[in-house]
C-alpha cells in the first residue's frame, strides 16, 4: 500500500488549504484515516483522525479551524485546512490503518509528508 499526499504549499496567515492523501495498491479495507504533523525537533503529532464509520476526533490546537473527511470509493482521506496560523507551518503526514488482503493483519502506513508554509 502506498499513501500520495498533494495540497501543500505557500498560504498567507488566515488562508485555507486542502491537503489530500490517496492509497493505491494492494488494499482490502481501510480503517483509520489519519493525518499526523511533525516540526522539526520535535514529536510528530495527531491532528485528526477520522474511523471507517465516519467517527472524527481532532487535536484541541485545530478544533473548529480544521476538518477531516475521508472518501472510501477513493480510498482517499482529506484534511481542509481553515484559519491557518504561523503555528501550523510544519510538515504534515497521512497514516492509514489498513489489511492489504484478506485474512491478512492490519498494517500501519505513512506518507511522504508534504510542507505546508503559512507566512505573509
Amino acid at each position: 500500500v502506498q499513501l500520495v499526499e498533494s495540497g501543500g504549499g505557500l498560504v498567507q496567515p488566515g488562508g485555507s488549504l486542502r491537503l489530500s492523501c490517496a492509497a493505491s495498491g494492494s488494499i482490502f479495507s481501510i480503517n483509520a484515516m489519519a493525518w499526523y504533523r511533525q516540526a522539526p525537533g520535535k514529536q510528530r503529532e495527531l491532528v485528526a483522525n477520522i474511523l471507517s464509520g465516519g467517527l472524527t476526533n481532532y487535536a484541541d490546537s485545530v478544533k473548529g479551524r480544521f476538518t477531516i473527511s475521508r472518501d472510501n470509493a477513493k480510498n482517499t482521506v482529506y484534511l481542509q485546512m481553515n484559519n491557518l496560523k504561523p503555528e501550523d507551518a510544519v510538515v504534515y503526514y497521512c497514516n492509514m490503518k489498513a489489511t492489504p488482503t484478506s485474512g491478512s493483519p492490519q498494517y500501519n502506513y505513512w506518507g511522504q509528508g508534504i510542507q505546508v508554509t503559512v507566512s505573509s
